[in-house]
This record gives C-alpha cells, structure tokens and sequence, in this order.
C-alpha cells in the first residue's frame, strides 16, 4: 500500500508497511501512483503523454526511473507487503503485566477550564484528595501486577494534583524505596496548571519527575477565555512567569507546554508560535473533543482551515531549525528510522491492559479518561481487577478491530485511534472517531514533510 501527498510544495510517497518515505519530484511521484496498476510500458507511455512538452522527460530518463521502482520494489520498501499484520502480531495479553498508572491524586481543581473533559476537576462526582495510604497502595498494586517488567511508569494527574501536594511529594519518596526493594525502576510525570507552582515544588520536580507537563493555551487573549479561576479571573499573568522560570530550571529535563485549541482560536498556529517566543521548546496543542451541540466544537467545515495550519506549522518549524531557535511540536516526533515496534503500532496505548488509572477512592479505570463512567470500572486496589471482560474486549480492541483502519493509510501510526474518544463519538471502545482520523492523517503528512526535509538538509 503507497500513500503519497504533498506538503507545502514537498512531493511524498510513503511505503505504509515498510515505513519508507520517498521524497519524489512529480515525474516520480506519477510513476510511483501507477506502477502496480500498470505495466513498466504503460507507464512510460502514460507518462510520455502527460509530460510532452518537457524534454527531460522521454524514454531513455523514464526508463532508469522505471529501474529504479523495480529495485525499490526488491528491496521491500516500495509496495511491501503487510500481510503479517493479520496473523503475526499476539494480541495484547487481558492478563499481562502492568506497566504505568494514572494517579488521580485530587479531583478538584483551583481552575474552572470552560472545556474541561473532567468537569473541572470532578469527573461526575463528588471533590476528593487521594490518601497517602491510597496513593502507596496504588505503588505496591503496581509493583505486584508488573511482572518482570523493570520500567514502571506513574502520572500524578487530577484535577489539580499540586493541590494535594504532599501525597504527591510522600508517594514519590516511597516509590524510591520500593525501586531498591523490588528492583524496579519509577518514571514519574505531573500534570500542572502551574497556579501552585513554587520554588519547593520546582526544585521537587526538577530533581524526581521525569516528565512534567504545564498547561498553556497560546496567547493571553485565548487562555485567559477558557482557563480562569472561581471567579472568572484569567491565569495567563500567574503561570506564564512560574512556567518560565521552572523550565529555565529544568534544564536538558523532559517537559512539555499542552494546550487545547477549540473553534475560538481555529488560528492556533499563533498560539504555538507565542509559546515558542515565550522559551518554550517542548510543545503540544490538542484540539478538543466535546459534545458536538457545543459552541466551541470543532466543525467539518473548519478543516480546510486547521489542515492549512499543521501546514504552515511544519514549514515555520522548518524555517526556524534552519535559523538555530527550533522547538517540538509532540505531534511532529517522527523516528523515520525505527519508530515504536510493531506490536505497539498494532496495538496502541495500552489502556485496560498495561495502563490503568486509579481514583481517589483507589478504583481502577483502563484510562484517566474513563474514570467517572461506571460502565468501565474494571476493579479497585483492594479486590484487583475484577471486571476481566472488560479489560479483554481492551486487549482486543486493536488496529484490525476496526474494519475502517484495514484500508487506511494511516493505520500504522495510529494504532486505530484513542478508544475514548471513540466512545464519545460512537458509544464504543472500537467505533472510530472520524473527525479526529482526518487531524491525525494530516499532522502525519506534515511530519513526515519536516522530517525528510530535516534528514535531506542534515538538520535532523
């Protein structure tokens, strides 16, 4: 299966199972389009006619093209073949090991983020801190359910996780006393809206979080719209400074500045750049997912506008690594040379099998965009997992479940899709999310553009 654009003037053809990408003028990229529907004479006369009136093009330059396809086509990296996906890729285990958890340590939040997925905070449900007796328990459940796995990973998240800081602090002390314990190894990350951010909390994150992720929406004008506190009040002029000066701490250390962009600012590139011009160099910004009655719902007609945008992004980070003052967009990470195994790509996150989040009240949901829908509890710390139909229709819910992805070109990166968000559009773990298909498939051709232009100029 071949996919092939093009972006901002850069011609691609891309082998979807070998993961090759071809860098084509349009001759090229013709030829590539015709050559498994079409003879090798064919071709060349098709393209003898298209291209008539350029004397570049004629048989002898066609033909070494031609010759070219063909040991391409040898070498497995044009029109390979990904029958193996069907039967050589084990289903992710319903009873395998654990690896990561999402600790909801607060369910309460000192924001009132107008689109928040969480209720502010709540999830559906009543405010709550997670106890230090619960945040430990959730350590030794993963501990005990991860097998021989080594690499444990846990996300402090909420809510508002600083405003349960302690916990936060007292889990992370203890973890480091099970890793000797046990011969494990914690990666710890923190979801902050940085209202709480000081120097005990800088200097904490800066020494025990491997990752810590600050949420940023762009531009004063539209952060301050959505990310305001209890009484209505923007948070632009408290956090950005905070943000700053921790990341100036940070050092080398992994961070990334979210943000979430809505119909409101369809614009979002400006948002990115102003992060950018603020220091920031690790960043993100998702587009939202709400109920589609809501005013700041993103529309099938708003896509020309935001494809032009993940457009013109990828060309201004080009532009700006050419300059010497790069920054990374989460979405545009590409390892063209290896890239996640093959049973992730068929697989995707993990989540109700090797990821589980944990409440407050220590129940177990298979993703921290679950938690609060009691249709997807699948257990508590104290009884384990006890739902385990639910977590095996999670391990089966794979890239081949979907009867969509089996002819998408996109299939390999994707995985099939987030399953919350299909939920939210289809009422099911492995419906499809087609609007969501449609931003992902373009910020892959946009990152496969930036990538092979950076590999071609020896910037990458």
């Amino acid at each position: 299966m071949i996919h092939t654009f093009t972006v901002n003037g850069i011609s691609i053809a891309l082998d979807i199972f070998s993961g090759a990408v071809h860098v084509a003028d349009p001759v090229s990229l013709e030829a590539i389009r015709l050559y498994e529907q079409h003879s090798r004479d064919e071709v060349i006369r098709k393209l003898l006619i298209r291209y008539e009136s350029n004397p570049e093009v004629n048989p002898g330059t066609l033909g070494a093209l031609m010759d070219q396809l063909d040991e391409l086509v040898r070498a497995g990296q044009l029109y390979s073949s990904g029958a193996y996906l069907n039967t050589g890729v084990p289903l992710p285990d319903a009873q395998g090991p654990i690896k990561a958890l999402c600790l909801h340590v607060a369910h309460v939040c000192n924001l009132a983020c107008s689109y928040c997925f969480a209720g502010q905070g709540k999830y559906q449900g009543q405010a709550a801190l997670m106890s230090l007796g619960t945040a430990r328990g959730a350590l030794d459940f993963l501990v005990a359910n991860s097998g021989a796995r080594r690499h444990l990973e846990v996300d402090f998240f909420g809510g508002e996780p600083l405003l349960n800081w302690e916990v936060v602090k007292e889990t992370v002390v203890y973890g480091r006393a099970l890793e000797r314990e046990h011969n494990k190894a914690f990666r710890f990350t923190l979801t902050t809206n940085g209202m709480l951010l000081n120097e005990e909390i800088m200097e904490f994150c800066n020494q025990e979080m491997h990752n810590v992720v600050l949420s940023l929406d762009g531009r004063r004008e539209v952060h301050d719209h959505y990310r305001v506190d209890a009484k209505g009040k923007g948070s632009y002029e408290t956090i950005v400074p905070k943000f700053q000066e921790f990341v100036k701490r940070r050092g080398d250390r992994e961070y990334y500045i979210r943000g979430t962009y809505t119909r409101r600012n369809l614009d979002f590139l400006q948002d990115i750049l102003h992060m950018a011009d603020l220091g920031f160099t690790r960043l993100s910004m998702e587009p939202v997912v709400t109920a589609p009655d809501d005013l700041e719902a993103l529309r099938a007609e708003d896509l020309p506008a935001l494809f032009e945008q993940y457009e013109r992004l990828a060309q201004e980070m080009l532009n700006r690594k050419r300059q010497g003052r790069s920054f990374e967009f989460y979405h545009y990470i590409l390892d063209l040379e290896n890239g996640p195994c093959i049973h992730k790509r068929f697989s995707g996150c993990g989540s109700g099998t090797e990821y589980l989040a944990v409440t407050p009240q220590g129940e177990l949901y298979p993703c921290h965009q679950f938690v609060g829908d009691s249709a997807y509890r699948i257990g508590t710390l104290k009884k384990g997992i006890v739902n385990h139909a639910l977590r095996e229709k999670f391990a089966a819910n794979t890239l081949y479940s979907r009867q969509e992805c089996r002819n998408c070109w996109a299939q390999l990166y994707c995985a099939g899709g987030c399953a919350a968000n299909a939920v939210r559009a289809t009422g099911s773990i492995s419906g499809v999310y087609a609007y969501g298909c449609e931003l992902f498939k373009k910020r892959i051709e946009c990152a496969l553009m930036l990538q092979a232009c950076l590999q071609e100029e020896g910037l990458a």
